[in-house]
Formats: structure tokens, sequence, C-alpha cells
């Protein structure tokens, strides 16, 4: 069963790559953007790593990633002249569409939800699977050609830019330092400087860590790895927190970082992005006092329910 679940997530991995080869293709043919040329291998190398990574070397693989740093780093990746939708024709397909205008939506987090809870596909197919009959369900309500679905698809990746991969790159940098131990020496450092045994300090240290790394990360699961291990652990649950408060709680602690970072791209670059906000930090400067007060309950209920 596991070979399976491997070789069905690995058939979407292919499907993002084809997304991404399309985005390479579009830019390749924008004679208006004078980084065309880096904008399209940018795609296409990402298409490569996407949907032939299983088959590629690690270091071809290494090699690849720097290259793509390499294009960003010299400017030759930009959006470029990305066509956009017909505003009457969008006009019109809402009026007729009204509220079931949001029903691939539904259908894409229903569909998931029951994959992932109530078969052994998990979540990432899940989501892979419902995604896939969300498009169609869009495609059939919309009476949208297979052009159309093309376009789209490749106008929404470009319009991310580079900002569509730090999820990834993020989440690399977090395994990268739980495997090198910088959890155990985040727990060396401070324990040198705070004592151990006072529940509310370990409580504090442990939410504002989850919070402050996250926005350092830009991805609360990564944080969470190697602040639980540093902080959460000798901290909070050696001196009697229940892990299973203390691991739900540290987490949603997390995620008020989250709200408050432009590394959280997918969250906070990626809006901006896509409906071409001015100010670049626009939806974090309104996320921002929801999350500090969040993290400040986050606090209080980890200390009166872990103990």
């Amino acid at each position: 069963m596991t070979n399976f679940i491997t070789n069905f997530l690995e058939v979407f991995y292919v499907l993002i790559g084809l997304i991404m080869l399309f985005a390479g293709i579009e830019s390749f043919r924008d004679k208006e953007n004078p980084a065309r040329i880096g904008t399209g291998l940018f795609w296409v190398i990402l298409a490569v790593i996407f949907a032939g990574g299983r088959l590629l070397p690690y270091p071809v693989i290494g090699g690849l990633i720097l290259l793509l740093g390499v294009l960003s780093l010299l400017k030759q990746i930009k959006p470029g002249n990305i066509k956009g939708i017909d505003e009457k024709i969008a006009e019109t397909s809402a009026k007729r569409l009204g509220g079931w205008i949001f029903m691939p939506s539904v259908v894409l987090a229903i569909l998931s939800i029951v994959i992932a809870q109530f078969t052994p596909l998990g979540g990432q197919i899940g989501i892979g699977i419902s995604s896939v009959v969300a498009l169609i369900t869009a495609v059939w309500m919309t009476k949208s050609s297979a052009k159309t679905a093309y376009h789209d698809s490749e106008r929404m990746v470009r319009s991310m830019g580079t900002a569509g991969i730090l999820p990834q790159l993020l989440a690399m940098l977090g395994a990268v330092f739980t495997a090198s131990g910088v959890g155990e020496l985040t727990a060396k450092a401070i324990s040198g400087v705070f004592p151990v045994g006072n529940h509310l300090l370990g409580v504090v240290l442990y939410c504002l860590a989850m919070a402050i790394f996250t926005m350092i990360m830009g991805n609360g699961f990564a944080a969470f790895a190697v602040i639980t291990a540093g902080i959460g652990i000798p901290f909070v649950v050696a001196q009697g927190g229940s892990p299973v408060v203390v691991a739900a709680i540290g987490m949603t602690s997390g995620y008020c970082g989250t709200l408050m970072t432009p590394m959280a791209a997918n969250f906070n670059s990626l809006p901006v992005a896509l409906m071409e906000m001015k100010d670049n930090m626009g939806v974090i400067k309104q996320q921002a006092p929801i999350a500090l007060t969040l993290l400040v309950i986050q606090i209080f209920l980890m200390y009166f329910l872990a103990f």
C-alpha cells in the first residue's frame, strides 16, 4: 500500500510540473518581457524538478536549485505581460452562476477531508484528487474550454512568481535545521539564561519562540520540530505539561507568527500579487493586531490547560 501511495502521489507532482511547464512556455513567448529567457528557464527548471525529481540524482537537483537562485539574484525572473481575464465575460458568468461560483472550492475542501479521514490514501493525495475534481467541476460549470483552463493555470502560476516556491524551500530549511541539531543548541542557550521549572515562563518562552521562529522561517511546521525539541519539551512538557495540549497550542502559536511575516508567501505575499495590491505589507498590517491578540490567548490557554 505504501508503494501505491508513493507512486500515486508522484502523479500529482508530474501534474504540478506540467502546469509549471505551461508557465515556462508562455514566459518564453512573452516578447514584451525583457527577462523572458530567465523567467522561462525558471519555470522550466521547476517543472523538471517537480515532474522528474524522483529520477534525477540529488547533485543534479541541487545544481538546478542553485541555478534558480542565480536567476533570482540577477533579477532575471519577472512576471512580464500576463494576459488578464475578460471582465465582461467574468461578470456575466458570475451573475449566471450566483452562489454556485463557490462550488469548486467547496468540492475541493470537502472531498479532501473525506479522503484524508476515511481512506488510507492520506491528506496529500486527498488534496491532489480533490483539486483535479474541483478543476473538472469548474470547467463543467463555466462551460470553459481546455484552452481557457490552460491559460488560467499558467496565468496564476506566473502571477505568483518566485514566491510560489518559498514554502517548499522553507520546509527544506526546517528539515536541515532539525537534522543539524538547532533544537538542542537552542535549549542549551535558553537554559543558560532562563531557569527551568517556572511553568508560566516556560509557556511564554515556548509560544513566543514558536511565533518568532515561524516568522523567520515562514512555516509553522518547520518551526514546530525545532522549537518543540529545544523549548517545548524541556521547559513545558518535562515540567508536567500535557504533551497533547502543548503540541496543539504550540502549533497554533506558530500560526500567529505566520500572519505577521512576508516569509509566509502563500498567506501574505501571494494575495498581494494576485490582487495587485500597492502595499506589499498590506495583508500583514491587517492581520498583525489579530495575530498578537491570539498569541496572548494561546499563552493563557496553554498555561491553564496544560498543567
